[in-house]
């Protein structure tokens, strides 16, 4: 068996599961794959528990006592967003994976799971990244804040790992989209983002849509559903220092993207690329053999995921 993989699967049978930002994409995702699991999946409503507020998140969880955690939550953005927001994007994030991490250590939680994200490599990292590229060059300026904060996470999971013996994992995937994405034609990210401008476009009987950048830059794009299913199979068969990313194992250009994303909306008229705006790094596609050879692979392709995204529109 190789380094970080279990020799025997930790039982998720009758434990009690607190996903930690269930309200968002990755989150429902998670509620619909954990269903198919004999535990108990624990919620908190956001109105009900402020995850950057220390106190209430450490009597959350000594009250409902989890046994395993998934950190699911997190202030997510698009490149507009991350570029407009640092300061909320870094404080939010370190707040709320802080308290939970702490706590978690604090309560003796048997499980936790880090969710991370490929921002975390260095811009110019060699490509396909492998989880080793972690901390050797620059990071991407336009979402350097988030980068930071999901650095800190892994970096503080290893370092209860590291101190006190708790198995605390990280797992990083790549461009995340799916139902329950947030559909906003400036704020969102990619997909979605594009998804709403065809739509709009299609429904305005517009002759062209403008998309941000040359189209010239790489992305690998993952199902959420896909996730789900891939961080259950984590949460089972692996316990580890080491970040393990998550991805499809394959890219597109975005140009190819949008045309694909106009496919699937309906929209038939010019995409007009602008190229005043930033295209963000040139490529980023992660290098998911590790998870790949321990068996678990994507289900879902681009097109199927990209059709069923835009039905729950």
């Amino acid at each position: 068996m190789a380094k970080g993989w279990l020799d025997t699967l930790f039982s998720l049978e009758g434990k009690k599961i607190w996903v930690a930002g269930h309200n968002g994409m990755v989150g429902a995702a998670l509620l619909r794959r954990l269903s198919f699991e004999h535990c108990e999946v624990l919620i908190a409503p956001r109105g009900e528990l402020d995850l950057r507020n220390q106190v209430d998140t450490y009597d959350w969880i000594s009250q409902y006592k989890p046994d395993v955690i998934i950190i699911a939550a997190a202030k997510v953005g698009g490149i507009l967003a991350n570029d407009t927001y640092p300061a909320d994007f870094l404080y939010d994030n370190l707040m709320i994976q802080n308290n939970i991490i702490h706590a978690a250590h604090k309560l003796c939680v048997e499980k936790l799971l880090f969710l991370g994200s490929s921002c975390i490599y260095p811009k110019d990292a060699e490509n396909p990244i492998t989880e080793d590229a972690l901390l050797t060059g620059a990071l991407e300026p336009t979402n350097e804040a988030y980068a930071i904060a999901k650095i800190s996470g892994v970096k503080l999971c290893q370092a209860y790992r590291q101190q006190h013996g708790c198995d605390f994992i990280s797992s990083m995937p790549c461009n995340l989209y799916g139902v329950g994405d947030s559909f906003d034609a400036h704020n969102s990210h990619v997909i979605p983002a594009l998804m709403m401008k065809a739509h709009i476009a299609k429904c305005n009987n517009a002759a062209e849509m403008i998309v941000w950048g040359s189209g010239a830059a790489r992305r690998e794009f993952l199902y959420v559903d896909d996730l789900a299913d891939a961080l259950v199979f984590l949460l089972k068969n692996y316990s580890d220092m080491k970040p393990i990313n998550v991805g499809s194992g394959e890219d597109i250009t975005i140009a190819d993207l949008a045309h694909l994303i106009a496919e699937c909306t309906g929209f038939t008229g010019e995409l007009v690329f602008d190229e005043s705006k930033p295209d963000g790094v040139a490529q980023k596609l992660m290098n998911s053999s590790r998870i790949f050879n321990a068996g678990w692979m994507p289900s879902t392709t681009l097109f199927d995921g990209l059709i069923k995204t835009y039905e729950c529109i």
